[in-house]
């Protein structure tokens, strides 16, 4: 029988152990950005664990003081999920990693632990599992996203802003917003550049430094990347090219429409 462990990254053992996504390409600019990435955010206090069977690696969880989340939520004193994410299924690891959150937060005297779900993509977590876990749906944004808490106590909720018809409208280019939590936001990148390229179209690439440019720009809840083209969101998870010049194609195309009809 398989032995189960748990490893928490640290800027000790994280060269060895390396993160859990994209690990096939160590030389990746994405894997090696989400690297550098991690080595600022332990110092903040985030926490990046894995579940091991064996040496396979199961599955693991990231979370963080919501003070430093990539994530768009406002609210005090919680701990914020990134990720979370199990390759080997049934085997009970995704509540262990959540359990190990919800401890963790307690431990630091936190009041409660957030979560951004969305049911349209494997790039941000599905609800039912949180559901599981006595985590409640509190709020919703565009785009299918879903906010929901774990709360010790009677501490305000946290909330998603309301502005997010206004973030859109403001950028009519094709802009991209990232950051380098997601090691998988380089070769997004690349696809709509390429696509745009192919089209004639001009990619303004916005690199969001902190959590206050995350808070201000980030076109959805998700934080870490977003497309932005006339006004509209054209994606917040990563397409293919072929995929991201029919996008563009499609929104041109409405635009045009619309001004020949003014």
């Amino acid at each position: 029988m398989l032995t189960e462990t748990i490893v928490e990254l640290s800027d000790d053992n994280i060269s060895q152990s390396g993160c859990f996504c994209l690990r096939s390409n160590v030389n990746a600019p994405g894997y090696i950005n989400k690297h550098n990435w991690l080595h600022q955010r332990f110092q903040e206090g985030l926490k990046y664990v894995k579940i091991m069977e064996g040496h396979k690696e199961a599955g693991f969880i990231e979370y963080i003081p919501i003070e430093y989340s990539s994530r768009v939520v406002f609210g005090e004193n919680y701990m914020v999920i990134h990720c979370l994410w199990v390759s080997m299924t049934n085997k009970g690891y995704a509540s262990k990693l959540i359990n190990r959150c919800l401890q963790d937060a307690k431990e630091q005297e936190k009041v409660g632990v957030i979560v951004i779900t969305n049911p349209d993509t494997s790039w941000v977590p599905n609800k039912e599992i949180f559901l599981k876990h006595h985590f409640k749906e509190i709020a919703h944004a565009p785009y299918g996203f879903e906010l929901l808490v774990n709360k010790f106590g009677n501490a305000p909720d946290p909330y998603f802003p309301n502005d997010w018809q206004e973030r859109l409208s403001s950028f009519q280019a094709l802009t991209i917003f990232r950051t380098p939590q997601c090691p998988f936001v380089d070769i997004a990148t690349d696809n709509v550049v390429e696509g745009a390229n192919k089209l004639g179209i001009q990619a303004n690439i916005i690199d969001l430094q902190n959590r206050e440019e995350v808070l201000t720009y980030s076109p959805t809840p998700y934080g870490i990347y977003g497309v932005v083209y006339k006004g509209t969101l054209l994606s917040f998870h990563r397409l293919t090219v072929h995929s991201a010049i029919k996008r563009l194609k499609a929104l041109h195309t409405i635009n045009c429409c619309n001004n020949s009809e003014r």
